[in-house]
C-alpha cells in the first residue's frame, strides 16, 4: 500500500502582499491535485507592506497555513530557517513568494525526494532574470560548490526539497548567519538536482539588490571553508619571504660588493637615512 507524502511547504516572505493570494491558491491546487497531505509555512520577514495581514487572512480560512512573523527583517536564509523550526512533515519544500518558482513543481521535488533523496535541489530552465543576477548567480554556484565539495548548477534556486534527517540536522545549527542550501548540503549523504520552471516577477521588485548579494557572497566564503584564512596566512609568509631576501640582497651588495647604496625608498626601509642625508647640512632658511 503506497503511503501518502506529507509535506511543508516554507516560503520566506517580505513585501510581496500581492502575491501571497496567488501563491497559496496555487500551492494548495498543486499539492491536492497530487494527492499529498501538505501544511503550509509562511515568514513573513518583517514586510513593510500590508504581507503580515493578508497572511493573517489565509491563516484564518485555512488550516493548513501556519503563519511565523519575525520582529524585523533578519534576510531571506535566517527566515527560511524559522520556517525549518515550524514545518512538521516528513519532507520540507522551500519556495519563494514571489512565483518566479512555479508552486506546479513541487509534487516533482517531492516525489524525487521520495526516491531516497536526502536533498533534491533544483535548477531554473529558461531563466527570466537580468544579466547581472545571472552573472551572479553563477558567481555564487562557482563558490558555493568549492566550499562544499557539491557541484550543483543552480544553488541560488529556493525551490528545493529536504528529508526530515536533513532538517533536524539544520536545526541544530545555531549559526548566526548562514546559506541553508550549502548548509543542508554538508549533512545529505544523497543529492539529487532536477530542472523546474522558472517566471518572470508579477508584482514587486527583487528583494536581493547589489549589496545583499555581495553579503551572501562574503557568508559563502567565510562560513563554509578556512581558504580566505589559509591564503591571508600564505600572502604574509611570501611578503615576509621576500622581505627577507630584499635585506640579504641590500647587504650583500653593500659589505660584500662595496656598492655604495643609492638613497631610495629600500634602502630607507631596509637601513633608515644614508650617511649622506643624515650628515648634509640643511639649508638656511630665508629671512623673512
Amino acid at each position: 500500500m503506497a503511503v501518502t507524502p506529507r509535506v511543508s511547504t516554507v516560503v520566506p516572505v517580505f513585501d510581496e502582499e500581492d502575491s501571497l493570494p496567488e501563491l497559496h491558491r496555487r500551492i494548495c491546487a498543486a499539492l491536492e491535485g497530487a494527492g499529498m497531505e501538505f501544511e503550509a509555512v509562511y515568514v513573513d520577514d518583517g514586510s513593510r507592506d500590508g504581507s503580515a495581514r493578508v497572511l493573517r487572512d489565509i491563516a484564518a480560512r485555512d488550516p493548513r497555513a501556519v503563519v511565523v512573523e519575525l520582529n524585523r527583517n533578519y534576510g531571506q536564509h535566517a527566515a527560511v530557517f524559522a520556517g525549518l523550526l515550524e514545518a512538521r512533515r516528513e519532507t520540507v519544500v522551500t519556495l519563494d513568494a514571489d512565483l518566479q518558482n512555479p508552486p506546479e513543481d513541487i509534487p516533482a521535488v517531492v516525489l524525487k525526494a521520495e526516491e531516497g533523496f536526502d536533498v533534491v535541489a533544483t535548477y531554473r530552465e529558461g531563466r527570466r532574470d537580468t544579466l547581472f543576477r545571472r552573472w551572479a548567480s553563477r558567481a555564487i554556484n562557482f563558490y558555493t560548490a568549492r566550499a562544499t565539495g557539491v557541484a550543483l548548477r543552480d544553488y541560488g534556486c529556493m525551490l528545493r526539497g529536504y528529508r526530515r534527517p536533513v532538517v533536524e540536522a539544520v536545526k541544530a545549527c545555531r549559526e548566526a548567519s548562514t546559506f541553508i542550501p550549502a548548509l543542508a548540503n554538508t549533512f545529505a549523504r544523497t543529492i539529487a538536482e532536477i530542472p523546474v520552471g522558472h517566471s518572470g516577477r508579477s508584482h514587486g521588485v527583487s528583494k536581493y539588490p547589489f549589496w545583499r548579494l555581495v553579503s551572501l557572497q562574503f557568508d559563502l566564503v567565510t562560513g563554509f571553508t578556512t581558504f580566505p584564512i589559509r591564503l591571508m596566512t600564505l600572502t604574509g609568509l611570501f611578503i615576509s619571504c621576500c622581505s627577507f631576501l630584499l635585506g640579504g640582497w641590500l647587504l650583500w651588495r653593500r659589505f660584500v660588493l662595496g656598492i655604495e647604496q643609492e638613497f631610495g625608498l629600500f634602502t630607507l626601509a631596509a637601513f633608515g637615512p644614508t650617511e649622506s642625508s643624515a650628515t648634509s647640512p640643511m639649508p638656511a632658511s630665508s629671512a623673512p
